[in-house]
């Protein structure tokens, strides 16, 4: 499986739509540091046993096995005659983490069914398939879900998970060395046949398009650890999944062909912090092809000018694979690009380690307020089938709620869920709530997204398998009341003895702000949880006095990802070059052209000229290779070396640079059109939501009122827990129209200047 990416690096094919940054291959220092990386992955448990590895071949033949004999049975049902029942075959395809190499134990397998025109989706592979798995032993927790995006159908078998598509070719007979990376694959197909190919073709194109594939896997495996642990892998609530890191890693591969793991690993944080965004990472051009299938082309769809962080797939037909990412999970992972980085170059100065790197993220210590969801059922069936719906809703509040305040409120969803077992058939889901970094707080300015909730919930409450006891409540929670079942054995864990990087980071970035005050006396304290070091270095919201005085407010690019007090911000790279190569003495000399560069709305740029040919080349590769060096020769001449790197990283994304913020989100969006005249109707009956307040008192008090809407409204002090944000009874209600959005009335009202004086005494 190594030999394609090996052979485009002995054949010096170029990979990729531009030179690479640098050709130069691995010191001294690379090769200790990626077996340090690589033990290190080991001894984590990243990877499966030879035992299981067995296991999942031998299921994945046994289901090859079963989807041949179910096409040969239907063929029969269907009237064939013998020899065409004889001739129909299907055949089974993997892809994801599975067929990229980089699973781990326990971990599913994504696999695809190919079969014959004849067979088809609903009444056979859901139908006929489905009893068939049922009907077996080894086949348990059998779950199909027809109706998806992608209709999946998942399952155990034998103990290892499967979720297996199915993709209806338009071939009488499907032979058994059938290549499904031809673009003619996909003719005369319906649109769920191209959306289920499309995973293995583009998992296939990848492994095609890296230099040495080993590599690849090894650095992916890291980037997929680092990024759980950091809590920013998942793709459905707003953050990057798995073919996303993919061909973010893939594209590092490309451009550092000769690099070991430990130099991509760096590098990937290197080139991601600097990146600006939305200027698409592509592995190749994007090919319109000739069956008339939309591509992801922003000049044509006024919907892809509104993705945020745009990671192009390399098969035809081509599209945006991060689609789900929202401004606030944008910042928090470019602040995490950024720390890695800071890391990484720490480990270069002997001043930290692996482990440095893969510190968790303490999610419930970073922030002051807290959405929590909480959804339950009446049985496990009904719970999968609500938790799988709501799941793939909520990054919708996280996109109303952004919209409706103007991104000044801003959500950070964990990407898991959290079950109390004292509380069967029920899990809950927190956000972390902050106001936007580097804004002058108004005196009781507050944030109202009542109505944003409630339309939220009014969405979920439309599935349209809806059973009875299928019910979400959506809660204010403050830091300290957060509940002791989301803590490992539900107890929270004391303050850290010692200083990690992160309580560092912000112990500098405290120090930053109180050194370029000119009134330091005036500037208020870290907010409580930063001294035990589990927060990102970002603007205390109790600083008024601090975020008032126009002196510890830097003007910045609005996408700019955190601001630190009276420290300058904006991208990380210290210099811009436009049209010019460097070689590799680092001089300058004028090139042919741009790619990569950055989508303007409705004007000609580069990026649009670069769709409209793919000929496109930037000449910009370092084409020198650096010298084997001792361990404790590896800091010379690094300022010199990254500034040369800075430059080409630069030079790949030439061109006028326009800050994500600047597209606003759709008015409505996409995959959420079905539901606004529902919530709509919904939002002008009587009943509308109670005011409801977060206001800390000098004394540490919060009182938030609000009702379920069918009883009395209820009322939370200091002494409480969390406060259900439900629909209550309101006589006013005419007063507050639903449709316009800047009329509308959240759940719940944050007056961060009441919030920021209570957290002094609180602390």
């Amino acid at each position: 499986m190594g030999s394609p990416g090996l052979g485009n690096q002995i054949s010096g094919q170029r990979l990729g739509i531009t030179e690479p940054i640098s050709l130069g291959g691995p010191t001294d220092y690379d090769l200790i540091k990626t077996q340090e990386l690589e033990k290190y992955l080991q001894d984590v448990g990243l990877y499966e046993s030879q035992e299981e590895a067995v296991r999942r071949e031998e299921v994945l033949g046994r289901l090859d096995q079963i989807v041949k004999s179910w096409v040969k049975a239907i063929s029969r049902m269907k009237g064939l005659n013998e020899q065409l029942v004889q001739e129909a075959n299907a055949k089974i395809f993997t892809f994801g983490s599975y067929r990229l190499g980089v699973h781990g134990p326990g971990a599913d397998i994504d696999t695809l069914c190919v079969g014959p025109r004849h067979a088809t989706r609903e009444e056979d592979f859901f139908g006929e398939l489905h009893k068939m798995l049922s009907e077996m032993p080894e086949v348990s927790e059998l779950h199909p879900v027809p109706d998806a995006h992608v209709p999946v159908m998942g399952f155990k078998f034998k103990g290892v998970s499967i979720d297996l598509l199915y993709a209806r070719l338009s071939l009488w007979v499907i032979p058994e060395d059938l290549d499904i990376s031809q673009d003619s694959i996909i003719q005369n197909t319906d649109e769920q046949t191209v959306r289920s190919l499309n995973g293995c073709r583009v998992t296939d194109q990848i492994l095609r398009l890296v230099p040495n594939i080993q590599n690849f896997r090894t650095t992916l495996r890291c980037m997929r650890f680092w990024a759980k642990r950091r809590g920013v892998y998942s793709n459905v609530s707003g953050f990057l999944g798995g073919i996303n890191w993919a061909l973010l890693v893939a594209r590092i591969c490309q451009l550092y062909p000769n690099a070991l793991p430990n130099m991509l690993v760096s590098r990937f944080f290197r080139v991601y912090t600097q990146w600006r965004w939305p200027n698409p990472v592509m592995l190749c051009p994007i090919v319109e092809g000739s069956f008339g299938l939309q591509v992801w082309d922003p000049r044509k769809y006024p919907k892809d000018r509104y993705h945020l962080m745009p990671i192009i797939t390399p098969a035809y037909p081509s599209m945006n694979s991060s689609y789900n990412v929202s401004s606030s999970t944008l910042r928090i992972m470019t602040d995490e690009f950024q720390r890695g980085g800071e890391i990484c170059e720490a480990m270069e100065a002997n001043k930290a380690v692996w482990d440095t790197l893969f510190e968790a993220y303490a999610f419930f210590d970073a922030y002051k307020n807290y959405l929590q969801i909480d959804i339950s059922a009446v049985n496990d069936d009904d719970l999968r089938k609500w938790k799988g719906w709501v799941e793939s809703r909520l990054r919708q509040l996280t996109l109303k709620i952004e919209r409706h305040t103007y991104n000044m409120l801003q959500c950070h969803p964990h990407p898991g869920d959290f079950q109390d077992k004292s509380r069967p058939f029920h899990c809950s889901y927190f956000m972390g709530l902050q106001r936007k970094q580097g804004v002058p707080v108004n005196e009781n300015e507050q944030f109202d997204i009542r109505l944003t909730v409630e339309e939220f919930k009014q969405t979920v409450n439309t599935y349209t398998l809806w059973k009875l006891g299928m019910e979400i409540r959506v809660s204010h929670v403050k830091r300290r009341n957060i509940p002791s079942f989301v803590f490992p054995g539900s107890v929270r864990a004391s303050r850290p003895s010692k200083a990690t990087w992160d309580s560092r980071r912000v112990s500098d970035a405290k120090v930053s702000g109180h050194a370029g005050s000119d009134k330091s006396g005036e500037v208020k304290g870290v907010a409580d949880g930063q001294v035990d070091g589990k927060k990102r270095k970002r603007v205390d919201d109790n600083a008024d006095a601090q975020l008032k005085d126009g002196k510890y407010v830097t003007t910045v690019p609005s996408s700019s990802p955190e601001i630190q007090v009276g420290s300058p911000a904006g991208t990380v790279s210290s210099c811009s070059v436009k049209g010019d190569h460097l070689d590799a003495t680092g001089s300058v000399e004028p090139t042919k052209g741009n790619a990569e560069s950055n989508m303007m709305n409705g004007s000609k740029n580069p990026i649009t000229e670069q769709l409209s040919s793919h000929n496109v080349e930037t000449d910009g590769s370092l084409r020198c290779t650096a010298p084997h060096k001792g361990l404790h020769d590896v800091t010379v001449d690094a300022a010199s070396s990254k500034e040369t790197e800075n430059l080409a990283i630069e030079k790949i994304m030439s061109g006028p640079y326009v800050s994500p913020q600047a597209l606003q989100e759709l008015e409505e969006l996409e995959d959420d059109l079905e539901f606004r005249n529902q919530v709509v109707s919904a939002g002008s009956t009587d009943n509308g939501p109670l005011q409801s307040s977060v206001s800390d008192s000098a004394g540490g008090a919060a009182a938030l009122v609000s009702s379920n809407g069918a009883g009395p409204s209820i009322s939370l002090h200091a002494s409480g827990g969390i406060e259900e944000l439900e629909h209550a009874e309101l006589t006013a209600m005419t007063s507050i129209p639903v449709a316009p959005v800047v009329q509308r009335k959240p759940l719940i009202r944050f007056n961060f200047t009441s919030l920021g004086k209570a957290s002094e005494q609180s602390g």
